[in-house]
């Protein structure tokens, strides 16, 4: 199954166009015909059937035989990280982190972080590119890059943690079956003491991922499979 992305499509559409891109792939890469059928999500948990109407590479057109609807996860997980140095490591954990089950991703901007910028369009193509890969109908929300002392003020999740190493309790024991959860994961170089102070007066709960050093992008992984599979 080729799952495709079309975030205008909804179910009052009949037909649809996809662009020359998208096309292109359709016609020349997958040589799928007149007749053939393909599926559509607009990364809101609907899914479309679709026939091909017009294989044409530039414009190619589907009418849409049927579409129904998933709902969404009642486990809603949000990620707050700092962007690896290398974007390589950045992109594979969003790859990642989406296949998994992520619902939302905010990159943090702290004290220590050895990257000040990114490049949002291009990350948002690896999150279509993973959801798509991995059949997922919902699509997870990229934030701007944000400042760590903005993005810790009154925050709504269930519950709130930040990953810390010196940390008394692993993630896993302290996790409850709760509507949302928050997980903070720190540069290369760590939170400072003073964001893990800020962290503190703002009522998240200091938690360990591992004996074991690991890099960013690893204990963003680690945190986000303890979340959903200690969490039923």
């Amino acid at each position: 199954m080729n799952l495709f992305y079309a975030p205008d499509l909804s179910s009052e559409k009949k037909e649809y166009i996809f662009d020359k891109g998208e096309s292109r792939h359709i016609a020349k890469v997958l040589r799928k015909s007149i007749g053939d059928i393909l599926y559509i999500t607009n990364g809101l948990g609907d899914l479309f059937t679709v026939k091909i109407a017009d294989n044409n590479p530039n414009k190619t057109r589907v009418e849409i035989i049927e579409s129904s609807h998933r709902p969404s996860s009642p486990k809603y997980i949000h990620i707050a990280i700092a962007p690896t140095k290398s974007i390589d490591r950045f992109e594979w954990f969003l790859e990642k982190a989406v296949e998994i089950g992520v619902n939302e991703i905010t990159p943090i901007l702290t004290e220590h972080s050895e990257r000040k910028k990114i490049n949002p369009e291009r990350l948002e193509r690896v999150i279509i590119a993973a959801m798509k890969q991995s059949l997922r109908l919902h699509k997870p929300i990229l934030n701007p890059l944000t400042k760590w002392g903005d993005f810790i003020q009154n925050r709504k999740e269930d519950q709130k943690f930040i990953a810390y190493c010196k940390a008394e309790k692993n993630l896993s024991t302290l996790l409850k079956p709760v509507p949302s959860y928050l997980l903070c994961i720190g540069p290369e170089g760590g939170f400072s003491p003073q964001e893990i102070e800020l962290a503190k007066e703002n009522n998240f709960i200091l938690a360990g991922l591992s004996k074991n050093r690991l890099r960013t992008e690893t204990a963003g992984i680690v945190g986000l499979t303890s979340i959903q599979v200690c969490v039923n």
